[in-house]
């Protein structure tokens, strides 16, 4: 007789006040998404709120995704933007082991949030530029360790202090390849102007922004933003000397 296969977990759906691992109470969830979801639990013992991410089994075979996306998180931790790796636990679930990593709870607002908030829903020239060159030097750090985030958009980053500048984070939205190759790294700059791009109004008010943004923006033309800048460091050496008369 055939053994039976387990049944597919592509949901948890842990509700508040659950408890896991005999360690963990559920707050509530923060996400979801295509190998795992996020939660917001706090620490029995000592009270702390963290944020855990729950693996769907057929996701992490051998627990080779968790473990790598530790690993890195681990060898980006004295970069600031990243978030902070804890631990890693597991509990069981409709029969099956489901491993789940946990690190810092990050306080903030996503961006795209934050900017809805402003006037008109977009920040002026000055405001994006400080924006843009928080973000770039916090993806610079990445990229001097050979690595990339792969996957920015204003969903998966945190304003965590917003004042004369931006003190960003970024969520756990990477894409963990094995390496990292050039392609990779350029595609983070050019998110990153495409962020600034979306930032300033886009394409509606584009064609009334300074000569000075729409030299930083190469009318989001892959091929000469990069001819311009190839890495988040680049770019933020750019910024650093605009010249805005």
């Amino acid at each position: 007789m055939k053994s039976k296969r387990p049944q597919k977990i592509d949901s948890f759906n842990f509700e508040p006040g659950r408890i896991l691992a005999g360690k963990y109470e559920v707050i509530h969830q923060l996400g979801s998404g295509w190998e795992a979801e996020v939660y917001l639990l706090r620490e029995l013992l000592t009270g702390i709120e963290r944020a855990a991410k729950f693996f769907f089994p057929h996701r992490n075979v051998n627990n080779r995704t968790l473990t790598r996306y530790a690993k890195k998180l681990h060898k980006l931790r004295h970069c600031y933007t990243v978030i902070h790796y804890h631990t890693q636990d597991s509990i069981t679930f409709r029969g099956q082991k489901v491993y789940f990593l946990v690190s810092e709870y990050v306080e903030g607002e996503p961006l795209k949030d934050f900017l809805k908030r402003q006037p008109g829903g977009r920040l002026h020239a000055f405001q994006a530029v400080h924006l843009l060159y928080s973000l770039a030097k916090g993806i610079a750090a990445i990229h001097r360790l050979r690595e990339y985030h792969g996957d920015l958009h204003p969903e998966n980053i945190t304003v965590h202090r917003f004042g004369l500048g931006f003190e960003l984070k970024l969520l756990d939205m990477y894409h963990w390849d094995e390496c990292s190759r050039p392609e990779n790294i350029h595609d983070d700059v050019a998110d990153m102007i495409k962020i600034f791009y979306d930032a300033l109004g886009g394409r509606r008010h584009y064609a009334k922004q300074p000569e000075v943004v729409k030299n930083i923006c190469c009318g989001l033309k892959k091929s000469l933003i990069l001819k311009k800048y190839r890495t988040a460091g680049q770019l933020q050496e750019y910024l650093k000397k605009l010249n805005w008369d």
